[in-house]
């Protein structure tokens, strides 16, 4: 009896570990597929942040010099989503590491804005015009060269405050 016993529980024993086995293996499967869905989910290139950051950087000025502080503090946002955005997908490249001597620049151009000052604001734009240039020559792209923009190409919003 004792015998009959020992074979059954070894038989179940066989049979979960067997069940155990498979739920492993579909579990595995189910991780390698989603492991090759995270590879294949599309992240922006460094170019398409930095055409981003162009865009708003050209979008900031034209709301500073129209005195419209409130769309100025926006921009200045956009730039530093953009700014952690590069930092969290595009972590391994080493241009990447520079971002961050942006940092000063735009917290002088953001207290600026909050101050609602037109002097400083055109004072701490140039400086980060001027830092946007010098991140691009430490990282050997500063054939990209920024500059104030002369032209506001933006037809479709207005920067004026009524």
């Amino acid at each position: 009896m004792k015998s009959k016993v020992v074979i059954v529980w070894v038989l179940l024993f066989a049979v979960a570990c067997n069940k155990s086995s498979e739920a492993n293996k579909q579990l595995q499967r189910q991780v390698d597929r989603l492991e090759k869905q995270i590879q294949d989910t599309y992240t922006p290139g460094f170019g398409e942040f930095m055409g981003a950051i162009q865009t708003h950087h050209a979008k900031l000025w034209f709301a500073g010099i129209n005195k419209n502080w409130q769309l100025a503090d926006f921009e200045i946002h956009e730039i530093n989503e953009v700014l952690e955005a590069i930092k969290k997908y595009q972590a391994d490249r080493p241009e990447t590491k520079y971002i961050e001597m942006l940092r000063p620049s735009m917290d002088s151009i953001a207290k600026a804005v909050n101050n609602k000052d037109s002097r400083l604001f055109k004072i701490t734009y140039n400086q980060l015009t001027v830092s946007c240039n010098n991140c691009h020559r430490q990282t050997h792209f500063d054939f990209n060269y920024v500059k104030v923009p002369d032209e506001q190409i933006y037809s479709n919003q207005e920067f004026k405050v009524e």
